[in-house]
């Protein structure tokens, strides 16, 4: 039997949200409290998921909570992963750790001593789809891959206040696949080159920002990656992957809001795909917090993103914010894990 987790969730935004429904539906987790440094929204929260409200210090030091969740702002995750770490709970860290790397790596360096169980959020390997492509690809069922091509391509702008603190694409939306690519590949990212525009929202670019980016990447094994990455399109979420070998592609395909087509005459009704983002990943929080929790109570979880994950997916982030600044090949540096 699963022990029961006792969750203190920080952070009371729209992630935090998704947490907090996946926490009180999951059969072995309990919402003790939750935190925010707004304490109106957090006690909104409190009502609304029917537990206490507290401060971000109590919840980290109290002796009845088992597991810190982090969903607060990416400027805060460092500091909180290190407090909760030192204080002996198990922390699923929303990603990125730190939006420095440095920070991130210092941050890495105190807690993994401490022993305790820490997984970042990188919940898209949780999706089915892209799971039975990682299957089939450790079946040898291509071969060696040769070339990974990814498309990421959100349908509507974030608002311009969260592009402003949310670290860049890079940083935010590509670290994403750039974590999909490893994992999938068991391989590492060598160098990178990036082209970018702010095109959807040319604002964006007063800050050093684009929304739309051309990603080129070459693996230690040879392996060829893309990876196109837009922030709105005008027909839906599209994300997909595909991956050519020796013998043959796989690919994990855009995905639409129904499984039928309709024929009549001349006409084909086919489905569309999905509004938005979190419409099409929305199960794989929910995959990502379950695995987590089997892992505490003793089962093998192999393809949980934990720090070394993190800090990975980080480094080529901030290789490819250099490429995009400097316009040329950048080398990725791993540096000591």
């Amino acid at each position: 039997m699963i022990k029961k987790q006792r969750v203190a969730l920080l952070g009371c935004g729209f992630i935090g949200d998704v947490h907090a429904t996946n926490i009180v539906t999951h059969p072995a987790t309990k919402l003790v409290c939750v935190a925010d440094t707004d304490s109106s929204r957090a006690r909104m929260f409190a009502q609304k998921f029917n537990t206490r409200e507290t401060t971000t210090a109590m919840a980290i030091q109290d002796d009845s909570i088992d597991m810190v969740l982090i969903a607060s702002a990416t400027p805060t995750h460092a500091d909180l992963l290190e407090a909760a770490a030192r204080a002996g709970k198990a922390v699923y860290c929303e990603k990125p750790i730190d939006l420095s790397l440095d920070r991130a790596r210092r941050v890495a360096d105190v807690v993994r001593p401490l022993n305790v169980a820490v997984t970042v959020g990188f919940n898209r390997r949780f999706d089915l789809s892209h799971q039975q492509l990682k299957q089939q690809l450790k079946q040898g069922v291509i071969g060696r891959a040769e070339l990974v091509q990814m498309v990421c391509r959100s349908s509507e702008m974030p608002p311009i206040d969260y592009l402003r603190a949310s670290g860049g694409q890079m940083r935010d939306q590509a670290i994403h696949f750039f974590d999909l690519l490893r994992w999938l590949t068991d391989d590492e990212v060598s160098e990178i080159a990036v082209m970018g525009s702010a095109l959807a929202q040319p604002e964006i670019a007063k800050f050093g920002d684009v929304d739309t980016s051309i990603l080129m990447m070459r693996m230690e094994s040879g392996t060829l990656a893309q990876l196109d990455n837009t922030r709105r399109t005008g027909y839906g979420y599209d994300e997909r992957i595909s991956v050519m070998g020796q013998r043959g592609l796989l690919e994990s395909g855009s995905q639409t809001t129904q499984g039928v087509t309709c024929y009549q005459g001349v006409n084909i009704h086919q489905p569309g795909l999905f509004p938005d983002w979190f419409s099409r990943i929305r199960d794989t929080y929910y995959a990502q917090l379950d695995a987590f929790v089997q892992s505490l109570s003793g089962k093998s979880v192999c393809d949980l993103p934990g720090l070394d994950d993190g800090l990975k997916a980080q480094a080529i982030a901030e290789a490819a914010m250099e490429s995009l600044k400097e316009r040329r090949f950048c080398k990725v540096s791993v540096g000591n894990w």
